[in-house]
């Protein structure tokens, strides 16, 4: 097949070392190459396949319309511009193409939420429970997408919404940690990624899956499809 990577950063070049190793087309399309979206041309998209996008939330929206317009099904790792879903999804369904994204592609992250719901029922009893994340200092958002979606989850899970404390330092890749407290024990559910590459193959995984579909989803929904 034949990927777009949207930024040059970290994970996107990450993402398009994992797209090659699995012997796919890639071309990358850096940041000063695409200002608002403009290197998303008709004639660069018409023999792309999907479109991956790890550039930044500022970014995200002027290069999803491009595609949009073009026909072009996207997979999008960025986080920071939720509050614009339900627009986008209409748009996506309009225009009849697959778009895909999350906060976070990683299997073991995707394992680690589905543990925390059951974890969050601590929630209806004596305990006291908090978020913690860490991720490097040149993340951009904060708290992260998935720190946001294990939120999520355990409001859905207890009806209460836990604080989420962020520290930004060092080149830590991410660390989420969800914590229960009571006067009689501690309950402690921890993710520590050691690198991108869990999240780097997760995304290429999707974009293979996707290239087939057509509809709006959320890499929640459709994971355990690409065991």
């Amino acid at each position: 097949m034949r990927f777009l990577v949207l930024g040059r950063g970290k994970t996107g070049s990450l993402v398009a070392e994992a797209a090659r190793h699995r012997k796919h087309h890639v071309e990358v399309l850096p940041a000063a190459e695409n200002l608002d979206g403009a290197g998303l041309t008709p004639k660069r998209l018409q023999s792309i396949d999907v479109v991956l996008d790890f550039t930044t939330p500022a970014a995200v929206l002027s290069n999803i319309e491009p595609c949009l317009a073009a026909r072009t099904s996207m997979v999008v790792g960025t986080t920071g511009w939720y509050e614009h879903v339900p627009a986008i999804q209409e748009k996506v369904l309009q225009a009849g193409i697959g778009f895909l994204y999350g906060a976070n592609f990683s299997i073991g992250v995707n394992l680690f939420l589905d543990a925390a719901k059951a974890v969050a029922q601590a929630g209806r009893y004596d305990y006291h429970g908090q978020i913690f994340e860490r991720h490097h200092q040149h993340k951009k958002d904060a708290p992260s997408g998935t720190a946001l979606i294990l939120q999520k989850c355990v409001q859905e899970a207890a009806g209460k919404e836990l604080e989420i404390t962020s520290f930004r330092e060092g080149e830590v890749v991410g660390l989420h940690e969800l914590v229960f407290d009571s006067p009689n024990d501690r309950i402690y559910l921890c993710h520590d990624a050691k690198s991108r590459r869990g999240f780097a193959d997760g995304a290429v995984s999707a974009a293979e899956w996707l290239s087939s579909q057509r509809g709006f989803f959320e890499f929640s929904q459709i994971w355990r499809e690409l065991a």
